[in-house]
């Protein structure tokens, strides 16, 4: 596979309201696919809503995975439909709780990622993500995973890109920043665009809009280039809508690394800090 053509769903999840949230999210991958879409993101959280009331009520909509409802559904759609889809869930892990993405494909669950920076709210619902930032090889590219908070990590992203990644692929909530200026970019944005840039990976981050009680969410979906430029977006903050880009992940890796001039990368003071920054994760080719 050559080009491929990325779909960002930017939904409005209703907290709590699974059934109706895979139900909305169907007519939204239904219409990406009949657009063409090859890979679909969705967003944090995406079949819950995100800022739980209590420990009980996150647990009352979390499920395993890959076994629970909306991992079987997705799972359903990648094999019969021959696309790929990466997804925020609430995973239950015997009694522990994980904000966790998963990434699957028509044969099946690739891979799975468990948030590792939880924010605010979600130290009180969340373990820390254990199983580190892995990427994985997929026929679209080497695909790795964020969930929202972890866009503020360098570490997160230099890591994905040691390992070889080509898109890392962030389902977001993202909030207000309360000192974020009108006429600026989202920080958010700002964010996969810079790092995009500095590790020579593309970024797709699908967000969501609306609200969970009084906590409103910003939407502002975004794919960027690998030189940090938006090849999409940002998405509107108030409304659903999806977000496509076309990008070549395995065509491109020669262009993105034979930068003769600078390559953060190559350019890399191995000598000064190690070059995996303390993860036991293989580096990669790239």
């Amino acid at each position: 596979m050559t080009t491929i053509r990325i779909a960002c769903l930017q939904t409005e999840p209703v907290l709590g309201a699974v059934q109706q949230n895979l139900a909305d999210q169907a007519v939204a991958c239904a219409e990406a696919i009949a657009n063409g879409a090859d890979l679909l993101i969705l967003p944090e959280c995406s079949t819950t809503g995100w800022a739980f009331e209590s420990v009980e009520q996150a647990h009352e909509v979390a499920e395993p995975v890959p076994e629970g409802a909306a991992c079987r559904q997705w799972l359903a759609l990648c094999r019969d439909e021959g696309v790929h889809l990466v997804a925020g869930v609430v995973e239950r892990d015997g009694d522990e709780l994980f904000n966790t993405a998963v990434l699957m494909g028509p044969d099946g669950l690739i891979g799975t990622y468990r948030k590792a920076h939880t924010w605010a709210l979600e130290k009180t619902f969340y373990a820390p993500g254990n199983l580190g930032v892995p990427v994985y090889d997929t026929p679209l590219g080497r695909i790795g995973m964020h969930i929202c908070y972890d866009c503020w990590f360098p570490e997160s992203f230099r890591l994905m890109a040691a390992q070889g990644a080509d898109l890392i692929c962030a389902p977001s909530n993202w909030v207000p920043v309360p000192t974020q200026r009108d006429d600026l970019p989202a920080m958010a944005n700002l964010l996969c665009m810079t790092n995009a840039h500095t590790n020579l990976v593309y970024v797709a981050a699908a967000s969501r809009v609306g609200a969970d009680g009084d906590q409103p969410f910003i939407g502002q979906s975004i794919i960027v280039d690998h030189a940090g430029w938006p090849l999409a977006g940002p998405a509107s903050g108030d409304r659903p809508e999806i977000i496509y880009a076309d990008v070549d992940l395995i065509g491109s890796r020669a262009e993105r690394h034979g930068n003769p001039f600078n390559q953060p990368l190559r350019d890399r003071r191995l000598d000064v800090y190690d070059e995996m920054l303390g993860s036991d994760h293989p580096a990669g080719e790239y």
